[in-house]
């Protein structure tokens, strides 16, 4: 099925320049086609650690060059990417795990990009709190996801000032 999808699609090149493609949590082969295929067609992918997606991008033959995006050289890095953006490259930015931007690097390039007119898509992928929310059997109707919800708050217990819900309301 996957090939023949890329026949069909080919070398179509996006109007999009900076996708945001989540990568799989804990299993290579929670990946979706459409990540794949970006992945596989962008001149440049960013990566939170190059270690750990290089042995994603092995894993299903992409050889797109890979370039370090992470919390420690992103105030650095975020400028010099968006206008690469601008001149026309296409880039993808991935995170070791999940959805980039999400208690990951991400934010700055995002910004960067938009104040610079260029375009940004998030793809839809792999995210680990809402299949534990959905297989935890609480009620999933209204929820409340942080960060730092499970640290110790000064002043209180974790998510002390967060209500709870009864099951069923």
């Amino acid at each position: 099925m996957f090939f023949r999808v890329e026949a069909r699609f080919g070398p179509h090149r996006f109007t999009v320049m900076l996708y945001l493609v989540p990568t799989p949590v804990g299993n290579l082969e929670d990946i979706t086609l459409r990540a794949l295929r970006v992945l596989k067609s962008v001149d440049l992918v960013l990566a939170e650690d190059t270690r750990t997606s290089g042995v994603l991008l092995k894993h299903y033959d992409i050889s797109v060059p890979l370039v370090s995006h992470h919390k420690f050289n992103e105030h650095q890095t975020a400028e010099t990417f968006a206008a690469r953006l601008e001149a026309g490259e296409q880039m993808a930015l991935i995170s070791d795990a999940g959805t980039p931007a999400i208690s990951d690097p991400g934010f700055l390039l995002v910004r960067a990009a938009i104040a610079r007119g260029v375009e940004v898509q998030c793809l839809p992928g792999a995210t680990a709190f809402v299949p534990a929310l959905v297989a935890s059997g609480l009620p999933c109707d209204r929820f409340f996801a942080s960060k730092d919800s499970c640290h110790k708050r000064k002043g209180g217990t974790p998510n002390s000032k967060v209500s709870s819900t009864k099951r069923g309301r």
